[in-house]
């Protein structure tokens, strides 16, 4: 007589999709039927679709080590109720350390897209690997992209960079934006994930990017921070706009700046996203620190003020400017507490906007450098073509 504990495939299935990954990669030793179904592309797509999103982000910044003092990248992924917590302790739980040439280029559905590169007497050399934090999976590297001088603007704040993913085709890509010297246009290039090449997809006018490099990949979009060049009256001036690459469709449109947010200011604005929507932080009339959230994506007037705290209020000095390069890491789910990471003062910076609290919670003085962070979900996702 069969055993009558035995459950069909479909509810197995069902009831291991709601299992975090860590546990669900200690599964695959169960039998060889867990492990093709854990591994097989549907169940990889469903336990996806379940995992929660928007409780974590990865943090990536760089580290002196002590033996060496040697530069090293570091990315960790983290709870962000723990982190809003304790941000010093959470960032240095589950740490992965990489030498500092690899840099984050994006992040997608679990997916990191590490960069590398290589500078020759007349050209510069860029390739990519795809990592997987959760189940500690990484590809071989993509095929070299060779950009020579003589064509093309190869310092690495005019390559710019992002990871993103094609629905429609289910494929993961790197889309690179270059400025092309002799046409004086920009170029978009992408490379899919398992492929052997580069695609060159579009040109566009020539602009002007910003200093961040990494994209945001938001609603099936990478998205860059831009200064697009505009007449009147044979005046040139210039506007701060999104540009805005679609991975489906293959093609660009230009994102207005919220009203009422001043043209670009020193620091510069800075892109981001925070809990699935996208994010401009910059700093206002060096006296205060603003955050805006595109509610809904595309559409300007959805952008909405977040945060606007004083410099004095944060205690940080304001002549000649203000030392302060902050960055917005996460935010709670009701949106009432954000953690920011101070630069000017290597701290971690806790806004409470519901009790109009400000406290700092931890310094990275002498460890920390640069962190910023990344929407992320635990995922099963390969980072090869399966």
């Amino acid at each position: 007589m069969p055993n009558a504990s035995l459950l069909p495939e479909e509810l197995i299935a069902e009831i291991l999709s709601w299992v975090p990954v860590k546990a669900l990669m200690q599964f695959r030793c169960v039998s060889k039927t867990w492990n093709s179904l854990i591994l097989h592309p549907t169940f990889v797509k469903l336990h996806l679709h379940r995992s929660s999103k928007n409780s974590h982000i990865l943090v990536m910044y760089k580290d002196i080590n002590a033996e060496d003092d040697k530069l090293v990248a570091c990315v960790a992924p983290c709870s962000i109720r723990h982190l809003l917590e304790n941000p010093s302790s959470t960032v240095d739980h589950g740490c992965h350390r990489f030498n500092a040439n690899y840099l984050v280029s994006g992040v997608c559905n679990g997916l990191v897209c590490l960069r590398d590169s290589f500078a020759g007497h007349e050209f510069q050399e860029y390739w990519f690997r795809f990592w997987n934090p959760a189940t500690r999976v990484m590809s071989i590297d993509s095929p070299p992209l060779r950009l020579h001088s003589s064509n093309y603007k190869t310092k690495w704040y005019h390559v710019k960079c992002a990871l993103g993913y094609d629905d429609l085709s289910e494929t993961y890509k790197v889309a690179v934006v270059l400025s092309d010297i002799k046409s004086q246009k920009m170029e978009v290039r992408v490379h899919c994930l398992g492929d052997t090449c580069w695609r060159k997809i579009l040109t566009c006018l020539d602009f002007h990017f910003l200093q961040q490099c990494d994209g945001q990949f938001v609603n099936g979009t990478v998205n860059w921070l831009a200064l697009r060049k505009l007449s009147s009256d044979y005046i040139w001036r210039y506007e701060l706009v999104i540009f805005s690459y679609d991975m489906k469709n293959e093609t660009y449109r230009y994102l207005l700046k919220p009203d009422g947010m001043s043209e670009v200011s020193f620091p510069e604005p800075r892109l981001g996203i925070l809990k699935g929507y996208l994010c401009l932080s910059c700093d206002h009339g060096r006296t205060h620190f603003v955050v805006w959230l595109m509610r809904e994506f595309g559409v300007e007037k959805s952008w909405t003020q977040l945060l606007n705290v004083s410099y004095e209020h944060l205690q940080l000095d304001q002549f000649p400017f203000p030392s302060t390069s902050m960055i917005p890491l996460c935010m709670s789910e009701d949106e009432d507490v954000m953690l920011l990471a101070s630069y000017g003062r290597k701290e971690f910076v806790l806004v409470n906007k519901r009790d109009n609290r400000m406290d700092d919670i931890g310094g990275f003085d002498g460890k920390y450098y640069w962190p910023y962070s990344y929407d992320y979900v635990p995922s099963l996702v390969l980072p090869y073509r399966n």
